[in-house]
């Protein structure tokens, strides 16, 4: 399912990537940005000539051009900006020597990128559009970026091999949407998908424990099924919920000790950039946490979270505590042969605000739901003291940004390609994080009664 935005801002089939706590102390400057660059990881190259910049997606053994971008006038020449395709600014920022950052505001790093004498040669002849050179882009890419092989117990390799031996030229579109489908919906991951426009066909997994929300498809879950679910949670509300960020934030009260505050994403909540968004929900932060001064609990909702930019989790966290801690560190899959190399890892910072907060009791409410963003936000507030309280299930178990891909005849995929590690290095991916405290979410018994077991359980109210 995709969340109400853009997710991870996926941007024209390729991630490019943003964050604000990992810029370079005090990095050389760069006299020029023309030439070709490599990232690392992530399979990117970008052409930059002048005002222009083009990017071109790239494995081992295939190539194909992707973002296009223009220069903005009067942008910083040693950190230009470029507008990629009318989608919003990527800003190439100097960083260490030699090396630059791909900077774009909305997630927790940056892209690393390295100059490179020339393109590689695949990229002087793009892959062409027949079955066999849409099967290698897909499985390659694959190949070379999914960080979770192992952990689902997939030999990628066999599989594609079954899978090669029944393309030929005369494998139709259906035919060959169908092989892609049948390769990837074992991983059971939210972050995966694969979209052809013109059969009006569209994958993307999903977590089982998630599936039967989203049984009657994408709309009647959106517009139907959400309604459901927190319509049973308002009943314990007393009052109905105040909305900000175009309905993403809810706030309401429990009880006289006792805020709430629901988040059902972490995009949406502004029309324009994401500076935008971030505006808006710091002004929903500072209505909320005024009125938490004169509370001792909060209860963080976040059972239905569809996910979006991780930064304005990170802002939500530093409302939350008095204290600097790290959040995560994110690390890209950085070696197409060897799984197990990563590129150097980017922490995220969660710093204390001083703009009103609250230090009190926080318990979170996580289940299946809780989503990419979602669940990064719940990684962030593992550091807090006192302890955050989850209570619910696990969540879905997905965090990486969505890698988006396109192949020759011009579906798109996407993937995980990156790993966001706690403090002692651990990752959830495939399991989601745990609750502390186990409470059935969404059963449908309690739909039926109108029960919502978790509030029952905070409110000593449990039947």
């Amino acid at each position: 399912m995709n969340p109400p935005a853009p997710h991870r801002l996926l941007v024209a089939g390729v991630i490019l990537v943003v964050a604000g706590c990992t810029r370079s102390s005090s990095p050389p400057a760069q006299a020029s940005v023309d030439g070709i660059w490599r990232s690392r990881g992530y399979g990117l190259v970008l052409e930059v000539a002048g005002d222009s910049l083009q990017a071109y997606e790239v494995t081992s053994t295939t190539c194909l051009p992707s973002l296009v971008g223009k220069k903005v006038p009067g942008s910083d020449p040693d950190a230009p900006r470029f507008d990629i395709d009318g989608a919003g600014t990527v800003e190439l920022r100097p960083d260490t020597a030699g090396t630059r950052r791909v900077y774009r505001p909305g997630t927790a790093s940056d892209i690393v990128i390295e100059p490179v004498p020339a393109r590689p040669v695949t990229c002087d002849r793009p892959a062409p559009d027949t079955p066999q050179s849409n099967f290698e882009v897909f499985t390659r890419t694959w190949s070379e970026q999914y960080i979770l092989f192992d952990e689902k117990g997939i030999d990628w390799q066999a599989a594609v091999e079954r899978a090669r031996a029944q393309v030929t030229d005369a494998t139709t579109p259906a035919q060959l949407f169908a092989l892609l489908r049948a390769l990837i919906e074992p991983f059971h991951d939210a972050h995966t998908s694969l979209l052809a426009p013109e059969l009006d066909q569209r994958f993307q997994g999903l977590r089982p424990a998630a599936e039967r929300f989203v049984a009657r498809g994408r709309d009647a879950f959106l517009n139907e099924e959400i309604p459901r679910l927190t319509g049973v949670t308002d009943r314990y509300l007393v009052g109905s919920p105040r909305e900000f960020c175009n309905g993403q934030v809810q706030y309401g009260v429990l009880d006289e000790s006792t805020g709430y505050l629901r988040l059902l994403s972490f995009s949406g909540y502004a029309d324009g950039p994401f500076e935008a968004e971030l505006s808006a929900l710091e002004a929903a932060l500072d209505t909320v946490m005024i009125d938490l001064a004169g509370r001792q609990r909060l209860v963080i909702d976040v059972r239905i979270n569809l996910g979006g930019a991780d930064p304005l989790g990170l802002a939500i966290a530093s409302r939350l505590t008095g204290r600097e801690y790290v959040a995560y560190t994110k690390e890209a899959r950085a070696d197409p042969d060897d799984r197990t190399r990563w590129t150097p890892g980017q922490p995220s910072v969660v710093r204390p605000s001083d703009r009103p907060s609250f230090h009190g009791e926080v318990i979170e409410l996580t289940g299946p739901l809780t989503i990419s963003a979602g669940e990064t936000f719940t990684q962030a507030l593992m550091g807090r003291e006192p302890h955050v309280v989850r209570m619910g299930e696990n969540t879905q178990g997905v965090f990486s940004d969505v890698l988006g891909r396109r192949l020759p005849n011009g579906w798109r995929f996407g993937l995980p390609n990156e790993v966001f590690r706690d403090s002692e290095g651990k990752t959830f991916d495939g399991p989601g994080i745990p609750p502390d405290v186990d409470v059935p979410v969404y059963a449908e018994s309690d739909l039926q009664a109108g029960r919502d077991r978790a509030l029952e359980q905070i409110l000593g109210r449990g039947r």
